[in-house]
């Protein structure tokens, strides 16, 4: 009677492994069958939009060299700056366009020229001493009447500015030509990736990403101006602002079916 159980038992316990295998198998093939592949490929596209800048930038700076005295200094750079800006204000630009950059002290070294000692011996030489010092003020200002940036240019240097650069051309607001650049990207993305599922033979499936750049090119412009032998501009130079590219660059990631 015992003989009979335990083969009973062994018969079920074989019939069990047998069956979970079998269960096993089938349950990796359905999956393997109804699972996506999940196949990807993605596209790039490239939109552009020409824009006429609205803004120059220009950067001055007064540069003061003197002696020991810093107080007297100081109060000689400030009044050669604030003529400055005052020219601008005049000039109806507004103090929000008008930023004060660089700020900068420092001071200006004696170096004495000692003979190179020889084996044996020390010769002391003395340290540098501070003879005086220079004062550097650059200020940033956005001129937004671009008929005024030569004129502009020729009057901070006439009302003291020793140290001018630009202008650099911008667009002040470009929220509105980057929509435009990325709408152009991503149809020219689309267009790309409709053609090349059709010369592939596959369809294409849901969208899966989208990345996005966009920035602006400033093309460079064109000066023209004369300046006297006193240091001043005798006509205020032709400045023209030319125009600029916003670029925007979109790629997109589509699944096959």
């Amino acid at each position: 009677m015992d003989t009979k159980i335990k083969n009973y038992l062994g018969w079920a316990l074989i019939g069990g492994i047998i069956f979970s295998v079998g269960a096993g198998v089938w349950y990796v093939n359905s999956f393997s069958q109804s699972a996506p592949t999940n196949r990807n490929f993605f596209v790039a596209g490239e939109g552009k939009v020409v824009a006429v800048p609205d803004v120059a930038e220009l950067t001055f700076g007064v540069l003061t060299e003197g002696g020991k005295n810093l107080g007297e200094l100081q109060k000689e750079n400030s009044e050669k700056i604030n003529k400055v800006i005052a020219f601008l204000k005049e000039n109806n630009i507004e103090e929000k366009d008008i930023k004060t950059q660089y700020y900068n002290i420092s001071p200006r070294y004696q170096y004495f020229s000692c003979p190179f000692p020889l084996a044996g011996e020390s010769v002391a030489c003395p340290p540098a001493e501070i003879v005086g010092y220079s004062i550097n003020q650059n200020v940033l200002v956005k001129i937004r009447d671009l008929s005024k940036v030569g004129d502009v240019l020729a009057g901070v240097v006439k009302k003291g500015a020793n140290n001018v650069s630009g202008p650099n051309f911008t667009v002040d607001d470009p929220t509105e030509l980057q929509n435009k650049a990325r709408e152009e990207a991503i149809s020219k993305a689309k267009q790309k990736a409709q053609a090349i599922a059709k010369s592939a033979g596959f369809r294409l499936g849901k969208l899966v990403s989208i990345s996005e750049n966009s920035f602006p090119q400033p093309m460079p412009y064109m000066m023209e101006s004369a300046f006297g032998k006193g240091g001043g501009p005798e006509i205020s130079p032709s400045i023209e602002p030319g125009s600029q590219e916003i670029t925007a660059n979109v790629s997109l990631t589509y699944e096959i079916k």
